[in-house]
């Protein structure tokens, strides 16, 4: 049995619209057609265990989002929200329907579960793109089935502390340092894509491990001045930071977008990535 095969589905689950529903009249309520549109319950990796209390999401492992329609077709294909990166942002707010819930808030993983679901409602599972082979570097048309992509298991391991805040506190190996890390949402991954861009347009050396982990790393000792966090991220041994990246990598609640890929050309056969191209909310 292959290893997609034993995975779960994706966690949604069609709402058939009830009586009490509102009802859109297509026709200006001159038709008699009225109808309510689809809904589905998009499984959250995190749980909702990962938001503090005061968040619409505390405790809670679903959210409820419609079907992709043309209104959302439009805010995908916007030109101006193209251009300044706001269009999954636009998206997501016209989708969710909970509109206590602010996208920008969403931990990373929640956000591309609910994007990959609202994918599958518009232009169904299938999807294709241009895919290189590890083995052979030949580059080909690969049809991936997003019905396929589950939650990854999360693990805290025993030595570290979850907060009431949802953040997480933990000693790092080299130096001793205790340090507080909060998982990253929409916010931390818009400014983290900003300060990369901003980097490579003044031609700046790239920096993508220290930009991260200034925005994981809350607080050193219990001290949250920016100037003491950052001198401990430019000073610490790369021993602590392996530490880090593998202790956040088990804390992150995320989706699981590898797949069994077989190349075409020399037919090995691997675990792959599914790649978010523009292929993936502007198919052909």
């Amino acid at each position: 049995m292959s290893r997609n095969s034993q995975r779960k589905a994706t966690g949604l689950e069609r709402q058939k619209p009830s009586p009490a529903d509102p009802a859109i009249d297509t026709a200006g309520g001159t038709s008699g057609l009225n109808f309510s549109t689809p809904t589905e319950h998009v499984d959250l990796p995190s749980g909702g265990v990962f938001y503090p209390e005061n968040h619409p999401l505390h405790g809670k492992d679903s959210v409820e989002i419609k079907y992709m329609t043309a209104k959302e077709e439009d805010i995908l294909t916007s030109k101006n929200l193209l251009r300044k990166g706001l269009a999954l942002e636009r998206l997501l707010e016209s989708i969710i329907l909970d509109k206590t819930i602010n996208p920008r808030d969403l931990l990373v993983g929640d956000r591309n579960a609910i994007l990959v679901a609202s994918r599958i409602t518009g232009f169904g599972p299938e999807y294709e793109t241009q895919v290189m082979c590890p083995s052979c570097t030949t580059s080909s048309e690969y049809i991936f089935d997003l019905s396929e992509v589950s939650a990854k298991e999360r693990e805290i391991p025993p030595e570290i502390t979850q907060t009431p805040e949802g953040t997480f506190l933990l000693d790092l190996p080299s130096t001793q340092v205790q340090v507080e890390l909060s998982l990253m949402t929409g916010v931390h991954e818009q400014r983290l894509a900003k300060q990369q861009e901003s980097k490579k347009k003044h031609k700046l050396p790239e920096s993508p491990l220290t930009d991260q982990l200034r925005m994981i790393i809350k607080s050193a000792n219990g001290n949250q001045e920016r100037s003491i966090v950052n001198s401990l991220i430019e000073n610490m041994p790369s021993r602590d930071t392996r530490y880090l990246r593998k202790i956040y990598d088990k804390l992150t609640p995320n989706i699981d977008m590898s797949q069994n890929f077989e190349c075409p050309s020399c037919f090995s056969v691997t675990d792959l990535e599914v790649p978010f191209t523009v292929a993936f909310f502007w198919p052909k």
